[in-house]
């Protein structure tokens, strides 16, 4: 029997398209999912029903008006804690923050409201989307850590809550629970979607993501958040690109891939070199092993120097007015962020396009980078969202990266596979990434065939 609850997005848009599934049906089908997998994985920090299920009735009514759609028309979609929803709830995480309710949605809720898109509630966070975890346990084992720090949104997607949800980076806070969580996690290029009414952590680094249960969910989502806006100076006034069609197109020749080991290789546990090493063997000629050119190994320092300072300048407010109520874990970051020198933290920010330089040798070469997402499994334990060193480089460099659920730990536990493209090229990025999916998952029905 087909629920609808674990369908991907794209397979539910035509249906609500056509009336074949109504949103109301559909926001129920989730709404019973969430009561009956929120218990254990506490995956929402704001979920009122009734607001969910007056939008979706709205939808119905404008489908069977006979107007156009939008291209999320009846899609739930779960939105972090950090990102403006007029009048809902928005607390970032932080007891500082209790009670919050914006006057005006970010510019990404607003083009979510355009599109059709059901604002099903605000996702958990970490506090202030840095380390110090909140409440959400991973769906596939609720004693292991879903990631951070957009835990709730890709928990949410996971266990069937929403089937397309919202999330920032600055480290790995797409990719890493996306990845623990066995989700799509896509961070765009750098810019690509508005900021503007989302918590600012460190803006050289803060970028958008999305999660869904496919390429073509993600690429849709993304698709419909980016474009230019004047108030975020990341973004560009260049054409919107056409993600969802690109990411479901036949490359023109098998894609090429770099294998990177990066510089953190030696923090990937021994399931990870064993299932990369499988990897690469599968991919045969297609994929060759890189080295990174080497000033790649003064990155992890470069992107902590820039996250601390920036960390410390725009959360600084919150430590005057109270950081009795503030983590140790964002205490100490402020602390130390105060403590880095002008003239490191602007020579930090000009390696960016030293090393964006770098990798412009290797995407001369390859279509995209394939790396791991994350050292291994989720890691045992609530007490912290696990380690994002095999993100940390992607996010310096502004270049997008995505993150595949095609892999397996020795607990039987996700293990995301990441790839990773040259600034602004999303469009191929999301093409190789969905040949890659389609290829192993033709290998495994294969293998069960036999």
């Amino acid at each position: 029997m087909e629920i609808l609850a674990d369908l991907t997005a794209s397979e539910l848009l035509p249906r609500l398209a056509k009336g074949d599934v109504q949103a109301v049906e559909l926001v129920d089908a989730c709404l019973a999912r969430i009561a009956e997998r929120e218990p254990d994985v506490q995956a929402w920090a704001f979920l009122n029903p009734d607001f969910a299920r007056a939008q979706a009735s709205s939808a119905d009514a404008y489908r069977a008006s006979g107007r156009p759609l939008g291209p999320l028309h009846g899609l739930p979609v779960g939105i972090k804690d950090i990102i403006d929803t007029k009048g809902v709830p928005t607390e970032n995480g932080t007891p500082l923050d209790a009670g919050r309710r914006p006057g005006d949605d970010a510019v990404l809720v607003s083009k979510l409201r355009e599109a059709g898109a059901i604002i099903m509630g605000k996702t958990v966070t970490t506090e202030l989307a840095y380390f110090a975890p909140g409440k959400t346990r991973n769906p596939h084992d609720p004693t292991r850590t879903p990631g951070g720090s957009s835990s709730g949104s890709a928990a949410a997607v996971a266990a069937g809550m929403v089937p397309l949800a919202i999330g920032t980076q600055t480290t790995g806070s797409v990719i890493r629970p996306a990845a623990f969580c066995g989700v799509v996690g896509y961070k765009p290029t750098f810019g690509l979607i508005s900021r503007s009414g989302v918590v600012t952590q460190a803006p050289h680094l803060d970028t958008i993501g999305v999660f869904g249960r496919s390429v073509e969910d993600a690429a849709m989502l993304a698709e419909c958040l980016s474009g230019y806006d004047a108030r975020d100076i990341a973004t560009s006034a260049i054409p919107k690109p056409p993600l969802r069609s690109s990411a479901i197109s036949e490359p023109p020749l098998a894609p090429n891939f770099a294998f990177v080991k990066s510089p953190v290789w030696n923090q990937a546990e021994d399931g990870t070199h064993e299932a990369f090493s499988e990897l690469a063997e599968f991919l045969g000629g297609n994929c060759d092993e890189v080295s990174l050119p080497s000033p790649f190994a003064e990155g992890h320092g470069i992107h902590r120097t820039i996250m601390l300072a920036e960390l410390a300048k725009n959360f600084g407010p919150y430590y005057q007015r109270g950081k009795e109520q503030l983590s140790p874990q964002m205490r100490a970051a402020i602390e130390e962020g105060r403590s880095i020198l002008a003239h490191d933290y602007m020579a930090a920010c000009d390696w960016i396009e030293v090393l964006n330089a770098g990798l412009a040798e290797v995407f001369d070469r390859y279509d995209a980078i394939i790396t791991p997402a994350a050292p291994g499994e989720a890691p045992p334990g609530l007490d912290a969202t696990g380690n994002p060193a095999f993100c940390a480089l992607w996010t310096l460099c502004g270049t997008p990266a995505i993150t595949l659920p095609l892999l397996q730990g020795p607990n039987s536990l996700p293990m995301g596979v990441q790839l990773v493209g040259p600034r602004q090229d999303d469009s191929r990025l999301l093409r190789t990434a969905n040949w890659l999916v389609n290829q192993v998952e033709d290998q495994i029905d294969g293998a069960g065939a036999g």
